[in-house]
């Protein structure tokens, strides 16, 4: 099997059409084609399913996929390892929670931008389960994530640990149970928040179903429409010390077992760790 020939069968398998991997890849449509029958000839076995939408994976195709994307990974990281001289430098994309990134990284980035400028670095936002499933898929090198996080291939490291808080506006009165807060609106974050499935499950453990849930997209927005009263939230309480002292907010204490998370910092176990994410790693224990 030539290298090449693995990257249009990732890249068909990834687009699922003969025609957009040749548009991607720059090749001319018959090309492409003739190197999947090559590669099926080669395995004799059939990769893809031919439909008039375009193309889907076999089950031995999707076997192959995996190998595939191995393989590559692989070469990727001998030639990162071969380059590598211990000089942090090249890009570096740090995934993180929206909260995590509005209060804890602005420092720690800087900090390690002024140490080490020849580094790209790159910070993406999204739920703790996009970033696991970034940085499992080698699309981030690192993430900012809820913990405790248990995968076999991922090794975790913390970092913070916050004090969860409900917030409401002014006006809301004291909250003691769930009970006074089961007819408000939750505003949180899509599935996949941390923070969310907390709050979720308070609710269920107290057999109390929320009247209305609405999800938002930045921290922004959540906090601007709990300061307007049009519900309530859970978040970490670093992210709204600034609101909670001006006024503009309320907070409220949370029951024990969910008023504390841990976030930690992920990354893979069998991925080398260049020199840039070595160094990013040793200025969080510091």
């Amino acid at each position: 099997m030539e290298l090449q020939t693995l990257k249009v069968f990732q890249t068909v398998a990834k687009l699922g059409s003969i025609s957009q991997a040749a548009r991607e890849l720059q090749y001319a449509q018959s090309n492409i084609t003739m190197k999947i029958q090559q590669l099926e000839t080669e395995l004799q076995t059939t990769l893809f399913y031919r439909h008039n939408r375009g193309t889907a994976l076999t089950a031995k195709g999707s076997m192959l996929l995996t190998y595939t994307e191995k393989i590559l990974q692989l070469i990727e990281e001998t030639k990162n390892v071969m380059n590598d001289d211990q000089t942090p430098k090249g890009p570096l994309i740090i995934g993180s929670m929206e909260t995590t990134a509005a209060v804890r990284l602005p420092a720690i980035f800087s900090k390690y931008l002024k140490d080490y400028p020849h580094v790209d670095l790159t910070l993406k936002t999204g739920s703790t389960e996009e970033n696991i499933h970034g940085v499992l898929q080698y699309e981030i090198d690192g993430a900012f994530v809820a913990g405790p996080i248990e995968h076999p291939e991922l090794i975790q490291k913390e970092v913070f640990e916050e004090e969860l808080i409900l917030v409401t506006d002014t006006i809301h009165p004291l909250i003691s149970s769930i009970e006074d807060i089961q007819t408000r609106t939750l505003l949180v974050f899509r599935t996949g928040c941390s923070y969310r499935k907390r709050l979720e499950e308070w609710f269920h453990q107290e057999r109390v179903i929320p009247k209305k849930i609405m999800e938002f997209g930045t921290l922004d927005a959540i906090i601007g429409c709990v300061s307007a009263g049009l519900g309530i939230s859970m978040v970490p309480q670093s992210v709204v010390a600034k609101q909670i002292q001006e006024g503009t907010l309320r907070k409220h204490s949370l029951p024990k077992p969910f008023g504390k998370v841990k976030t930690v910092f992920i990354y893979r176990k069998d991925k080398y760790v260049p020199s840039s994410l070595l160094k990013f790693i040793n200025m969080l224990s510091d």
